[in-house]
């Protein structure tokens, strides 16, 4: 009997990990009476990889008090997965979605509440800390974050900044003397699918802080003030990490993990993967099954259909996605073997999202159906 991994992202607004696998499942039996299923949930980095971590490694997750972009108290969460290991998302405190519209101002929100999870997680133990990047509301370069760390955001008077957006022009020091001493004694990796650095016009400000509120006025402020800033990391740090790649994501936040904590920069679906342990999960595999909402021009460059496939094609294993829709030329460069959207005819978003649980189980019966069908040639 046929031996298959489950490995689908979640697809967004209709059905999670655990459902498409359930769904998976049940077709393979129906298929192959008697084969063995084995899932694991998946994420990219983005919503939801601490909730797919946390599962997949059997872990928990800590849910506490922290500061939102805008000083208020806020509950947020963070994962536990054993062995001194845990996973933030940047989004959890610092997200946009904890904003109205109205309240969008990246020159006055912080990350500061994503450093009081790490926080957290070092005071549980925690030697070995994955930041998933994404979703930010602020623009700070990272300063609330390592504010609450300990480092110290200094003025050329000496006195002490908040680390929200405007202050980024007025940084002359990074003080990193009161800076945690289990955080000099951690290992961090960003999870992150941008590639922009951190000034510039590919850089933070200009490409995210409009989204999260900044006028073209606003955009160039935050954009010297970032160059100012990248300046006293680098007399901080002894490197200038302002043209790295990753350096701008989260509004910066990148620049401040690799400078400040000496953080190693990795696309979220391969730490997933990693974290997971999913080259071992292959090992017995004769098929994997991965998925996605939308397969598009972005899910080659760090998506989880990507890096499911990517790793499948190492190991020798077919793979096939399950997705919402896809574009033509993404099919061509995702590196699965064959793809099965779900529409079964013409049909707007809204009909497709409503209906995926049926339409999920048509396609996976399509796909056992269609190997059923190659192992009887074969």
């Amino acid at each position: 009997m046929p031996s298959f991994l489950f490995a689908s992202d979640s697809l967004k607004g209709s059905l999670t990990s655990a459902d498409t696998a359930r769904i998976l499942a049940a077709s393979a039996e129906a298929h192959f009476p008697g084969c063995s299923c084995t899932s694991v949930p998946m994420a990219d980095g983005g919503e939801g990889t601490v909730d797919a971590l946390v599962a997949a490694c059997h872990g928990q997750t800590r849910e506490l008090g922290v500061h939102d972009p805008l000083g208020r108290t806020v509950a947020a969460s963070y994962g536990l997965l054993g062995d001194g290991r845990a996973v933030v998302e940047l989004a959890a405190a610092s997200g946009l979605p904890l904003l109205a519209m109205g309240e969008r101002d990246p020159l006055e929100t912080s990350t500061y509440g994503t450093g009081e999870l790490i926080a957290d997680a070092l005071g549980h133990g925690c030697t070995d800390v994955s930041i998933a990047l994404g979703g930010s509301a602020t623009n700070d370069g990272g300063m609330g974050m390592m504010r609450a760390l300990g480092a110290c955001f200094l003025d050329e008077k000496g006195c002490e900044l908040e680390g929200c957006g405007q202050d980024l022009a007025h940084v002359a020091t990074v003080d990193l003397s009161r800076l945690r001493a289990d955080v000099r004694a951690a290992s961090f990796h960003v999870m992150c699918d941008v590639d922009n650095p951190l000034v510039g016009p590919d850089g933070a400000a200009a490409v995210f802080a409009p989204q999260k509120g900044a006028t073209p006025e606003v955009v160039s402020l935050l954009d010297q003030g970032m160059c100012a800033y990248a300046d006293a990391l680098s007399r901080a740090c002894g490197t200038d990490v302002r043209d790295r790649a990753g350096a701008g994501a989260a509004g910066g936040a990148g620049a401040a993990c690799m400078a400040l904590l000496g953080a190693d920069m990795v696309r979220g679906v391969d730490k997933v993967l990693e974290l997971v342990g999913f080259d071992r999960l292959l090992t017995h595999a004769d098929v994997c099954v991965t998925g996605e909402g939308h397969l598009d021009s972005q899910s080659a460059r760090g998506k989880v259909v990507s890096g499911v496939a990517a790793a499948c094609a190492r190991r020798g294993v077919p793979c096939v996605a399950i997705v919402g829709g896809a574009d033509a030329d993404a099919i061509a460069t995702c590196g699965v073997d064959a793809v099965m959207p779900l529409p079964t005819g013409p049909m707007d978003v809204g009909e497709s999202i409503a209906r995926a649980a049926e339409l999920y189980r048509l396609a996976a019966d399509r796909v056992f159906s269609l190997i059923s069908m190659g192992m009887g040639l074969r």
